[in-house]
């Protein structure tokens, strides 16, 4: 009779590699929010360049860097007119340029789709946080976003590691738990009613948290569907940028989604519907 294998214990070196990645990323982040303007756009001109190489990667792995060049050059132009305050015409490129991309990508890529999806999948979000960023008190609402990015995805993981339990989703995400989710829910809801408070937000307590209990929610959504795209094309991250975390998509794939839940927050709230 076999004895059952022994618990998998926590893995405090992979911890120790993602601390050290995140005090270079999470500084760089932080004061190019925080600073705005052009120093914003040349942070996000490219991370929507790297994004592009690795979905280049992924999706057309026989054509990586011509795939990647296609889909970063409309993305850019995208966001380039977010930049400007022409967010039509920045919508409108999105539209246009992933029809494009697909067209030119022809022969590159197993289907003509997978070319254009990345256009959808990456030039969304960033241009949602353009448009959070240019607001008047866009620059709390923006580090919101990232406070509920992050606390969601690094409680996860802790809580998920520690906790261990039952699979959320072992088909798609074998190590992601029950545990984990729950854990990383309840910490972007904490931090959104921090950084409310500290900002002083117009918002109380609860839509506070009923905005970072959506974030959160949004976060684990898009890590997800990042782990559903990965298992499509058969690969196990998106690259080897960060230490610790593979590509950057594999970083920022729940922050994509989150982007564009929080910037519909505050679209909601800027019409009036939230007070």
């Amino acid at each position: 009779m076999t004895s059952p294998s022994p618990a998998k214990r926590f893995n405090w070196g992979n911890l120790r590699t993602r601390v050290v990645s995140a005090t270079v990323l999470v500084p760089t982040v932080v004061a190019a929010v925080w600073l705005g303007g052009y120093w914003f756009m040349a942070l996000s001109l490219v991370c929507v360049g790297l994004l592009a190489r690795e979905w280049g990667r992924i999706s057309a792995p026989k054509a990586p860097n011509a795939v990647g060049a296609v889909v970063g050059v409309f993305c850019g132009i995208a966001v380039v007119a977010a930049f400007l305050q022409q967010f039509l015409v920045a919508w409108a490129v999105v539209l246009v340029g992933s029809f494009l991309a697909g067209l030119i990508a022809r022969g590159a890529v197993e289907r003509r789709a997978d070319a254009a999806y990345g256009v959808v999948y990456i030039a969304p979000a960033v241009i949602a946080m353009v448009w959070v960023r240019s607001l008047d008190d866009g620059l709390w609402w923006t580090l919101l976003l990232f406070v509920v990015t992050w606390f969601a995805d690094i409680f996860a993981y802790v809580t998920g590691s520690i906790l261990k339990g039952p699979k959320l989703w072992p088909r798609i995400s074998p190590n992601k738990t029950w545990a984990g989710f729950v854990g990383g829910l309840a910490a972007a809801t904490i931090g959104a009613v921090v950084v409310a408070s500290l900002a002083k937000l117009d918002l109380i307590w609860q839509a506070a948290a009923l905005i970072g209990l959506l974030g959160g929610l949004a976060t684990m959504a898009g890590d997800l569907w990042e782990s559903m795209l990965k298992r499509r094309f058969g690969v196990k991250d998106s690259g080897d940028l960060i230490p610790g975390h593979g590509g950057l998509l594999d970083r920022v794939d729940g922050l994509m989604f989150a982007a564009i839940v929080i910037a519909a927050v505050r679209l909601v709230d800027q019409i009036g519907w939230g007070h």
